[in-house]
């Protein structure tokens, strides 16, 4: 129930805003399949079954997660399969990992041409920190706000 009820969403697995903004559509009631790949973070407790661990991990709160090999042929066409049936994807990746999975917007458009491809980059697709990594930390000291913090 909620008022994304029938949304359907494909998530890559990451760290950060990218599946904290996918847990918060879940709880709207969007359904969430998050693709993670094999031995992922946060790793399986060997004593719980696939669906008890799902059920247990912060990241997978109100969704449905599957591990995928990307880089072989038979995860990425999983992949597909299940992006042909989704409203939208999210992806928290550097710029460039999508594409070299061969999962970029090219494909996933062609899979399926009604699909809003959401991508969540610290500084974005292109420019001079694309490729870095960022993190909360990077983008306050970069804009200046860090320095109005004073220690005791």
């Amino acid at each position: 129930m909620g008022p994304l009820s029938g949304v359907r969403i494909v998530e890559f697995a990451g760290l950060g805003p990218a599946p904290f903004g996918a847990m918060m559509l879940a709880d709207l009631g969007a359904e969430i399949i998050r693709i993670d790949r094999p031995g992922g973070y946060p790793a399986p407790d060997p004593s719980l079954d696939f669906e008890q661990f799902g059920k247990f991990a912060f990241y997978n709160r109100n969704r449905r997660t599957v591990r995928l090999d990307l880089k072989a042929a038979k995860g990425r066409e999983a992949a597909l399969h299940l992006i042909r049936r989704a409203d939208a994807l999210i992806e928290g990746f550097r710029p460039g990992v999508m594409e070299r999975l061969e999962l970029g917007p090219t494909e996933c458009l062609a899979a399926n041409p009604r699909l809003l491809y959401a991508r969540m980059t610290g500084w974005g697709q292109s420019g001079p920190l694309a490729r870095t990594a960022g993190h909360d930390l990077n983008y306050i000291g970069v804009s200046g706000a860090l320095g109005l913090f004073k220690l005791p």
